[in-house]
């Protein structure tokens, strides 16, 4: 056993901002099985000719995995190379990644886009393995993240230029001329609700909304939409999932949501989306906003059709007026609130003998033994278990490379959970017997 490792919580936060539970059976896939015997056979037969020269050491080196395994990875945020490099690591791509990972189970646990410059091409790995491995009697589960939450709902915070320019075409400049047109018609029809406003709170000029809105823009926004290509494989990923006795998502399950099952927590959420998405089709509709608003813009014109409304002589639409309202409290959304299952941060927050206590009372609910998570970058940069190895934090920051982040994956088979690194692996924990782990309490 190695020695332990202390590990503290990286100094890397998220600004305070502004989807149903499926219990798999990891790797027990119908027509999947090799017998241990032939396996054994095989296995012997290659050492043979290895030793005579007759095999490229490639073909010899490729370990044949277990079946019912796990590997879980957390935040990738665009960078792709890491990514593709940690599942080569973990066996479960080669080197044109494509799956090989046979009946193993890849769950990502969100956080995908954002900050990094490959969001696009990494969304598009991962599409193109949840197909390779389906094929193969292996699953690829890809989780709902913050950041997957607030690029559904109009929040760009975190995209970078990179992000906007993988979408732009040779149109894109039309399309953006076309939109400012539009959008200087919606300006003018507010001009008597923004007059009464002492700073302009919307562009004004065609030079700023030109450079809040690059090319790329308004193709990324689209992709996101419900009919978009990464808005539909997104609106379609759970927050949570269990697995053979393990939780996995993005942030955690906080203590005040044990009421809910995981099932009420995914359902919730895409309830949320979809409420989302229906206002905003009424919205655009009405000409409230248009179909590129952020979700800022969208809360201040949304704000101004309120103080329109309770100026005009006749009595507004309670129902529409209802939902306005609720939009605005976006931020106490399931989806979107500080102690909500993509944005808690607890697990890395509590101390030892609290964390001890509140995860006894999280776990028994749902009869799982473990939580992972990922959400908080971890220290090392190193895979940290904790309270027992009840709970494993597995984002190291893979995107922060200049600040000493490095890409990882917690392989989970047989009750042992090991950290695989690019450099070597950690053996973290072992439900047969735990005394001898729980490394990084």
């Amino acid at each position: 056993m190695q020695s332990v490792r202390e590990h503290t919580t990286r100094d890397v936060m998220i600004s305070k901002k502004t989807h149903l539970s499926t219990h798999i059976q990891a790797g027990k896939m119908a027509g999947q099985p090799v017998a241990p015997l032939l396996l054994r056979g095989c296995a012997g037969l290659i050492s043979f000719l290895l030793g005579l020269g007759l095999l490229p050491w490639s073909a010899a080196a490729a370990p044949v995995e277990p079946q019912d395994r796990i590997i879980a990875i957390g935040d990738i945020h665009g960078e792709l190379d890491s990514f593709c490099r940690i599942l080569r690591r973990a066996h479960v791509v080669d080197e044109q990644n494509h799956w090989i990972g046979g009946s193993t189970t890849l769950v990502q646990t969100g956080d995908v886009i954002d900050r990094g410059p490959k969001g696009r091409e990494a969304m598009d790995l991962l599409m193109t393995l949840e197909t390779e491995a389906a094929r193969a009697g292996g699953r690829v589960v890809a989780l709902l993240g913050n950041h997957e939450v607030m690029n559904l709902l109009g929040d760009p915070r975190y995209v970078t230029p990179p992000n906007y320019a993988a979408f732009a075409d040779n149109d894109s400049e039309k399309r953006r001329q076309a939109a400012y047109r539009e959008y200087s018609a919606w300006l003018a029809s507010k001009s008597k609700s923004l007059a009464a406003i002492k700073q302009p709170i919307f562009p004004t000029s065609e030079e700023t909304w030109m450079s809040e809105h690059p090319a790329g823009f308004l193709e990324y926004r689209e992709a996101f939409r419900p009919d978009g290509k990464y808005g539909r494989w997104i609106r379609q990923h759970d927050a949570v999932t269990e697995i053979e006795g393990i939780i996995f998502l993005h942030g955690g399950i906080a203590p005040a949501l044990i009421s809910m099952s995981l099932e009420k927590i995914n359902s919730q959420i895409r309830e949320e989306i979809d409420t989302f998405d229906k206002t905003m089709r009424e919205l655009q509709s009405r000409k409230i906003v248009l179909p590129f608003f952020t979700l800022r813009e969208i809360a201040l014109a949304v704000q101004l059709q309120l103080v329109e409304d309770r100026s005009a002589q006749t009595s507004p639409d309670a129902d529409f007026h209802n939902r306005l309202v609720h939009l605005l409290d976006v931020s106490n959304w399931l989806c979107m609130r500080d102690e909500g299952p993509l944005w808690f941060r607890g697990y890395d927050a509590w101390s030892d003998d609290a964390g001890v206590e509140q995860i006894s009372k999280i776990l028994p609910p749902y009869h799982a033994g473990h939580i992972v998570v990922a959400h908080t970058v971890q220290k090392g940069p190193h895979i940290r278990s904790r309270f027992d190895g009840k709970v494993f934090l597995i984002d190291t920051g893979m995107v922060y490379k200049d600040k000493g982040g490095a890409p990882s994956a917690l392989d989970i088979q047989a009750g042992k959970f090991t950290a695989i690194y690019l450099d070597g692996q950690d053996a973290l924990f072992d439900d047969k017997s735990p005394k001898s782990g729980a490394k990084g309490n």
